[in-house]
């Protein structure tokens, strides 16, 4: 299986939903199948059946994370040249060349990536056209409306 690049603040959050789930969450779902059992009938005992299913959904979760963190590249930013590039893991700030519209982003693994938080995937069309280039260079982002310009202002290597 290919390995997959991760912040490793996003490495970091990972482990510490994991943790939650392994010692708070699954206990405490264990506990409500059990008090659930003893109150009988378990065909017709609706506290079981949401109970297991949540038991379902907990363990599938630990899965999915222990694969994430199994499979994961983690990459700390602050330990790479610092050479002004744009690469995985880098806060990138741009303009729009037509707009002056100025953004700061974080490039950040598929998992980590939320918008609001100005954190966007590495697999993004903005991303990949960032991805490689250095501070005053332009890089061109396909949208279905044509081509947008954006250029590179700033580049920091921070987590």
């Amino acid at each position: 299986m290919n390995k997959f690049p991760l912040t490793k603040k996003g490495a970091d959050a990972l482990k510490a939903e994991l943790e939650r789930l392994k010692s708070v969450d699954r206990p405490k779902v264990i506990t409500a199948i059990a008090e659930a059992r003893e109150h009988g009938d378990l065909k017709e005992n609706a506290e079981y059946h949401a109970a297991r299913e949540q038991q379902g959904f907990i363990e599938g979760r630990i899965k999915d994370i222990e694969g994430k963190l199994g499979n994961a590249q983690i990459i700390d930013v602050t330990k790479l040249p610092q050479n002004g590039r744009v690469v995985f893991g880098t806060t990138v700030t741009i303009v729009d060349t037509e707009t002056d519209n100025e953004v700061t982003y974080k490039i950040v693994g598929e998992d980590e990536a939320d918008i609001s938080k100005g954190m966007i995937s590495s697999s993004s069309p903005v991303a990949r056209a960032l991805i490689g280039k250095e501070v005053d260079d332009v890089a061109l982002v396909q949208i279905p409306a044509g081509t947008k310009e954006y250029e590179i202002i700033d580049v920091k290597y921070i987590e």
